[in-house]
């Protein structure tokens, strides 16, 4: 059974009671470490919440997740689900010390339940959006409020924390912004990128399916391997014939004459220096820009010689994205919501999970803003026009792509949120394990069960500086996210809270144990955290 339908058989009948009945109940057997975990609504809790600087200003907004044909461009009309039927949903925008108040209602059909997990932000453990750790999975027709203080600028943005509901269109910037902001800029332009399958090819849930069977059954017709066969080379997708062994569990795969199914989704040989080798399991038909096909684009209208802030968010499911805007230099000025030492550059790698600020001056003309997908032969694609001119072909490639690209391993904070030293008071080594063969991604070998998720919890004690020693076990890199709590790379590296971890590397992080609760721990790849690469960060009771 694989975890989208354990999740399901687990949520069944609960109810949207919230948080505190579910904790308490997961709490009452106690931890697989035989330690009792803390509550998500525990008075620790609460108290760390008292704590935050509060401007004592409410933000609401209401959120309601329902299917919806949306409009991405170029006569591309699918259905998908959504917050109130656009994608991406409406910018939620607040200033730093602000409460946010986002009723979420769910109108998603076949009794499917759903959450929302504000991806960045250091909030209270309770409205973290993680069902079942943190609170019960909001059930269709129910609704379900988050209530929290935004106490750290940034660029962030939300999504579902169920299934692999984040590779359809549920999702949205959020910009909590600085009143005491010291970067000079004359306007703003939020760049949402994302991979699309949903309503085209599949649903996310059937290219799961399909990955989850694994290339070890995969019969090339004469006993070989795709390796061994020298198909390494070749996309899944154009291969409808193939017999995969086993039995057929996706509902979108075509059964071969054989009794074998189809590869749909899956993508061979999607290969990237930059990421270290192998760059993705999924074909996508579309990569968008602000919710746009390249095809049709979205465009940014300026001003020559004005000087733009660009947060760049990567939204998608499977794919890295190589940032670069035609004839201009990026300066990189924040990651994740800290800001680093400025450093000037050609290109950008955004990983799924990543954002980047950067700042640009901009020229005189008609530019490219071009998002390749790193290792698939493809792109997003959206203009920047200042003046005159025609706008060059969407599978324009500019030279700035293949000129400095700075990794955020080669960035550094910014003096003002670079961590005090301290003596580390516990390291915990996570080997990233498994591969494509058996899809079985892990961290430490062990697929986290949601079903049991307090079992072989990673424990960390309030005040504590921590080490996380990422060693990438694996064939392919991993970008890794922490909940509730932003890590520093290395001792004086940028602030984040999803890095990329190469093939075959290890990564070095720290992080102070301030905010009590359950954090969850994962690749920010959709398919490989819902299928086990994930854990439990956890304080004790």
């Amino acid at each position: 059974m694989n975890s989208i339908n354990r999740r399901s058989v687990l949520l069944a009948g609960l109810g949207a009671a919230g948080a505190g009945a579910l904790a308490a109940c997961t709490n009452a057997s106690g931890s697989g470490s035989g330690t009792a975990l803390i509550n998500p609504d525990a008075s620790a809790v609460a108290a760390t919440e008292k704590k935050r600087k509060s401007t004592g200003r409410q933000q609401k907004v209401t959120l309601t997740a329902a299917p919806a044909r949306i409009d991405l461009g170029g006569g591309v009309m699918p259905k998908t689900w959504a917050f109130d039927g656009r994608t991406p949903g409406k910018e939620v925008r607040l200033s730093v010390g602000d409460t946010l108040v986002a009723e979420l209602s769910n109108q998603l059909p076949n009794k499917t339940t759903t959450s929302i997990h504000w991806h960045g932000i250091a909030l209270r453990n309770d409205m973290d959006g993680v069902p079942p750790t943190t609170q019960t999975a909001v059930r269709a027709g129910s609704t379900f409020t988050y209530k929290f203080v935004a106490d750290a600028p940034g660029t962030y943005f939300f999504h579902p924390h169920v299934g692999v509901q984040l590779d359809r269109g549920l999702y949205a910037p959020l910009i909590v912004e600085d009143p005491k902001e010291t970067l000079a800029y004359d306007d703003e332009w939020v760049v949402l990128l994302d991979d699309w399958v949903d309503g085209v090819t599949g649903t996310p849930d059937e290219v799961f399916a399909e990955l989850r069977q694994g290339m070890g059954g995969m019969d090339m017709g004469d006993g070989s391997s795709p390796s061994s066969s020298g198909m390494e080379g070749h996309d899944m997708g154009d291969m409808g014939g193939m017999d995969m062994g086993g039995d057929s569990a996706s509902p979108s795969a075509s059964a071969s004459s054989s009794g074998g199914m189809s590869m749909k989704f899956m993508l061979m040989g999607a290969e990237s220096d930059l990421l270290g080798g192998d760059a993705g399991d999924v074909k996508y038909p579309h990569h968008l820009i602000n919710g746009r096909v390249a095809t049709d684009p979205d465009v940014y209208t300026g001003k020559p010689g004005k000087k733009v802030r660009l947060r760049i968010i990567n939204a998608g499911g499977d794919t890295a994205y190589r940032v670069a805007l035609g004839g201009h230099k990026l300066t990189i000025t924040h990651t994740d919501g800290f800001p680093v030492q400025h450093q000037e550059v050609d290109a950008l790698l955004v990983g799924m999970g990543e954002r980047y600020d950067v700042l640009v001056t901009l020229g005189d003309g008609v530019f490219p803003l071009v998002a390749v997908a790193e290792g698939k032969d493809a792109n997003g694609f959206a203009l920047v026009r200042t003046g005159s001119g025609s706008a060059p072909k969407p599978t324009v490639r500019p030279k700035e792509l293949n000129g400095m690209i700075m990794t955020a391993s080669q960035l550094r904070a910014a003096d003002g949120v670079r961590f005090e030293t301290a003596k580390t008071d516990v390291t915990h080594q996570l080997k990233l394990t498994g591969g494509m063969e058996k899809y079985n991604w892990a961290i430490n070998g062990k697929p986290f069960d949601m079903a049991d998720p307090e079992a072989n919890p990673i424990m960390i004690e309030e005040g504590q500086r921590v080490r996380l020693d990422f060693v990438n076990d694996t064939d392919m890199w991993h970008p890794m996210h922490l909940h509730g709590h932003t890590y520093q790379l290395g001792t004086s590296g940028p602030r984040k809270d999803t890095a990329i971890v190469l093939p075959k590397k290890k990564l070095s992080v720290f992080f102070d144990a301030d905010n009590p609760g359950q954090w969850m721990l994962h690749c920010h790849n959709a398919y490989h955290g819902e299928a086990g690469m994930m854990a439990n960060v956890a304080y004790p009771a």
